[in-house]
């Protein structure tokens, strides 16, 4: 397949210059070799795949050292091209890099038919027409579970009360998993909080009996008259003098 865009989908014969030496169609995703010469992307990695030279010149080539030429590529999005269903009667023009926006509203563009069972292929202008006439419109049953009778303008905006049920099951199932979780951490907060309230309680009760042992100490060395320490302290030396 080419990796280039077809000469005949331009309005008038491009430049010789946008032309891939290839596949002979006006470059899409230009890239450079190291030698100056310019290719589609798709068109040089196919060749470089069966071997490692350019297409033009021979020399080698190191895929590193190729690059993409995007000021070339926006030159050539802005050539005059006709609509992919110009044959099919789309007057229409553009520029190469609108062709696909025009395409999502082309009213020559073949559409698939909404109703289930059809497989004609309808262009976008005459699908209303269509949809008129289409014998795969009649009521049809629903097929999401609750086989309720629906004419054919409801088949697409239908709430299905079988698929909601699955939706909101699978919702609940994933909410209880979340509630599960969030009991898990709660527990985890709760213990560490106890522990906490625990320590800080011993703590408590270790510095008000520090602070009592403190308190009796201070008031056996008030409650000492300093008359009364002497003569201890005399007793003492006459003892020791006998």
């Amino acid at each position: 397949m080419s990796g280039g865009y077809d000469l005949n989908l331009f309005t008038s014969p491009p430049n010789s210059s946008f032309v891939c030496s290839v596949c002979h169609g006006v470059l899409k995703r230009p890239m450079r070799l190291p030698c100056s010469h310019i290719f589609c992307k798709k068109c040089i990695l196919r060749w470089l795949a069966r071997q490692k030279t350019c297409p033009c010149c021979r020399k080698e080539v190191k895929r590193k050292k190729m690059v993409h030429v995007n000021k070339l590529r926006k030159t050539i999005g802005h050539l005059e091209v006709k609509c992919k269903n110009a044959e099919a009667g789309c007057l229409v023009t553009c520029p190469l890099a609108h062709r696909k926006g025009h395409q999502n509203s082309c009213p020559f563009e073949l559409m698939a038919c909404p109703n289930a069972g059809c497989t004609v292929p309808i262009a976008r202008g005459a699908l209303a027409e269509h949809l008129q006439q289409c014998q795969h419109g009649a009521q049809q049953h629903c097929t999401g579970g609750c086989r309720t009778t629906l004419d054919p303008a409801e088949h697409g905006p239908h709430n299905c009360p079988h698929e909601l049920h699955e939706a909101w099951g699978q919702r609940r199932g994933g909410s209880q998993t979340l509630v599960l979780c969030l009991l898990q951490h709660v527990r985890k907060v709760h213990h560490t909080t106890s522990l906490i309230c625990r320590q800080l309680a011993q703590l408590g009760n270790f510095l008000e009996n520090d602070a009592l042992l403190l308190g009796a100490q201070q008031e056996d060395v008030e409650a000492t008259p300093q008359g009364s320490i002497g003569a201890e302290v005399l007793g003492v030396q006459d003892q020791s003098t006998l």
